[in-house]
C-alpha cells in the first residue's frame, strides 16, 4: 500500500476495528482521535516531503480497464492543503466529540467512513474515482444528520440528500461527457488535463460544462442552489456542521479548479462572466440574508454561501481576458479561501454546539452578557468571528486580499465592476459578526444566559488550534503560498492556452 493509500484506507480500518472488536463508547472516540492525529501527522510529513510542482506521490493502477478508469491517486499544491485541512478538522470534531454520550461507537465509524471518502476524493486522479468518493460524502452527512442532528433532522437531511444527490447527476453526466470527448477516451484526470476534449466542439463543450457546474455549484453551494444548507446546518449536530462548512463544501470548489477550469478551458473563457455574476450575486446574497437572521447557527450557514461566493467569484474571474498575473492571484486566494474558510467556520459552527449543548437554543434574543460568564467562550467566539469579517492578521484577510485584488486587477470592466460590488458583501459581513457579538457576548443576561458554562477542555483542545492555525496563516501566509502559487499558475496556463 502506497503512503497516499494509507492516508486515505487509514480511517476506514479504525472504522471497522470499532465494530471488529466491540469497542465501547470512549474507546471509540479515542479510537477516532488516534486515526485522525496518525493521518494529519502522515499528511504533514507529505506535504514537508513534497518536492513539486507537479503531481507527487502517485499511485496509477488498474481498475477498470474497459472504459481506461484507474485507482489513480496523487498530491500536488493544490490538494495538499485540503487534504490537512481534512485531517486537521477531522482530528478537531474527534476531540470535541469526547463528551458525546449517543451511540458513539456508530457516530465515530460514520466520521472515520466521511474522513476517509473526503481524503480520497482530494487525492483522486480519476474521474470515476472522484465520483465514488463525491457521492459516498453525501451518505455519510445523510445519515450523520439524521442520526444525531435535532430540531427537523429528518427532513433536513433528506432535503440534504435529494439536492446534492441531484448534483452529483449532473457531474456524472459532465464527466461522461468528458470521457466521450476525449482521444483515446479515458476517466484520467491527468490525460484530460494535457488534452482537453471537446476542443473542436464548442456547443458540446458548453453543455459538459454546464452539467459539470450545476454538480459542482449544488456542493459549493452557490446561488440558486443554496437553500438545503442552512436547515442541514440548523439541524446537523455540532461536528456535522464543522465538517459540512469545513470539508464537504471544499469538494465543489476544488473541482472548479481541478476538472472544469483545466479540462474545459475554451468554454471557460466563454462562459466566465456567467460565473463572476453568480459569485458576486452569492456573496452579496448570502451577506444579506445573514444579516436578517436570528437564529446563530442559520446565520452562520448563510455566511458559508457569502464565503463560498467569493471563491466562485474567484475562478470566474481569472477565466477572463485581463492581466494574468492578478487572475494567478485571484486563483491563489481562491485556494486559501478554501482553507481559512474550512478553518475559521467549523470553529464557529463547534462553538454553536457548545451553546446548544448548554441550553437547547440558538435564537440570539434570548442570550447576551455571556461575556461575564463564559470568558473564553466569548474569546474564542470573537476570534472567529473577526477572522471571518477579514480582520487584518486573521487567515480570512489574507483570503480576501487576494481575491478582490486579482479580480478587480484582472483588467476587464466586468471584473472589477462584480469585484466592486462584492466589495459591499465584506462590509454587510462586518456588520452582521458585529451584531452577533453584541447580541450574544455584551448587553444585559438575556433568558437562557444562566445555564451557559465556559467551555471544557475537551471543546478548548478542538477548536483553539483551528483559531490558532487561522492566526499562523494570517500572519505568515507563505507556507501555505509557497505551496499553491504553482498551481494557481498551471492553472492560468491552461486556461489561457
Amino acid at each position: 500500500m502506497t503512503v497516499l493509500s494509507l492516508v486515505i484506507f487509514l480511517p476506514l480500518v479504525a472504522a471497522l476495528a470499532l465494530y471488529l472488536f466491540r469497542l465501547g463508547d470512549r474507546a471509540s472516540v479515542w479510537t477516532w482521535i488516534v486515526a485522525s492525529a496518525a493521518d494529519l501527522a502522515i499528511v504533514v510529513a507529505l506535504w514537508i516531503g513534497y518536492d513539486g510542482p507537479g503531481i507527487g506521490y502517485e499511485t496509477n493502477a488498474r481498475w477498470i480497464p474497459s472504459v481506461r478508469a484507474g485507482y489513480h491517486l496523487g498530491a500536488d499544491g493544490l490538494s495538499l492543503p485540503l487534504l490537512a485541512l481534512t485531517s486537521f478538522l477531522f482530528l478537531g470534531c474527534a476531540v470535541y466529540s469526547l463528551r458525546q454520550t449517543h451511540r458513539v461507537r456508530t457516530f465515530a465509524a460514520l466520521f472515520l467512513f466521511l474522513e476517509t471518502v473526503s481524503l480520497g476524493l482530494f487525492a483522486a486522479l480519476d474521474l470515476l474515482l472522484f465520483f465514488v468518493f463525491f457521492d459516498l460524502s453525501i451518505v455519510a452527512m445523510y445519515f450523520v444528520i439524521a442520526g444525531w442532528g435535532h430540531g427537523e433532522r429528518l427532513r433536513s437531511a433528506l432535503r440534504f440528500f435529494l439536492y446534492t444527490f441531484f448534483g452529483s447527476l449532473a457531474l456524472l453526466l459532465g464527466f461522461i461527457g468528458l470521457y466521450l470527448g476525449s482521444s483515446p477516451k479515458t476517466f484520467d484526470m491527468v490525460e484530460l488535463t494535457r488534452n482537453p476534449p471537446l476542443a473542436d466542439s464548442p456547443g458540446l463543450a458548453g453543455l459538459v460544462l454546464l452539467a459539470i457546474v450545476v454538480g459542482l455549484a449544488v456542493k459549493t453551494p452557490t446561488v440558486p442552489f443554496h437553500t438545503w444548507l442552512p436547515p442541514a446546518h440548523t439541524d446537523a449536530p455540532a461536528a456535522g456542521s464543522a465538517i459540512l462548512a469545513g470539508v464537504l463544501l471544499k469538494m465543489g470548489t476544488y473541482g472548479f479548479v481541478r476538472i472544469a477550469m483545466p479540462m474545459l478551458p475554451d468554454a471557460w473563457r466563454k462562459y466566465a462572466w456567467v460565473i463572476v455574476i453568480v459569485g458576486a450575486v452569492s456573496v452579496v446574497y448570502g451577506a444579506l440574508v445573514a444579516l436578517a437572521q436570528r437564529n446563530l447557527k442559520r446565520l452562520i450557514a448563510y455566511t458559508s454561501v457569502n464565503h463560498m461566493g467569493y471563491i466562485v467569484l474567484a475562478v470566474g474571474a481569472a477565466g477572463l481576458a485581463g492581466d494574468e498575473a492578478a487572475r494567478r492571484l485571484a486563483v491563489t486566494g481562491a485556494v486559501t479561501q478554501m482553507v481559512s474558510h474550512g478553518l475559521l467556520t467549523g470553529a464557529l459552527f463547534l462553538l454553536c454546539g457548545v451553546l446548544y449543548e448548554r441550553t437547547t437554543s440558538y435564537d440570539m434574543d434570548e442570550y447576551g452578557g455571556v461575556a461575564r460568564v463564559a470568558p473564553v467562550f466569548a474569546g474564542l467566539l470573537a476570534v472567529a468571528s473577526f477572522g471571518s469579517l477579514g480582520l487584518p492578521g486573521l487567515s480570512g484577510f489574507i483570503a480576501e486580499f487576494q481575491i478582490f485584488t486579482g479580480v478587480i486587477g484582472a483588467g476587464t470592466t466586468g471584473a472589477a465592476i462584480a469585484g466592486g460590488i462584492s466589495v459591499l458583501g465584506v462590509l454587510i459581513t462586518a456588520a452582521l459578526f458585529l451584531r452577533l457579538l453584541q447580541r450574544v457576548l455584551l448587553g444585559e443576561p438575556g433568558t437562557l444566559t444562566a445555564k451557559v458554562t465556559d467551555v471544557g477542555v475537551a471543546e478548548r483542545l478542538a477548536i483553539v488550534p483551528m483559531l490558532a492555525l487561522a492566526v499562523v496563516i494570517g500572519v505568515a501566509p507563505r507556507f501555505l503560498l509557497d505551496l499553491v502559487e504553482p498551481v494557481s499558475s498551471a492553472v492560468i496556463a491552461l486556461v489561457a492556452r
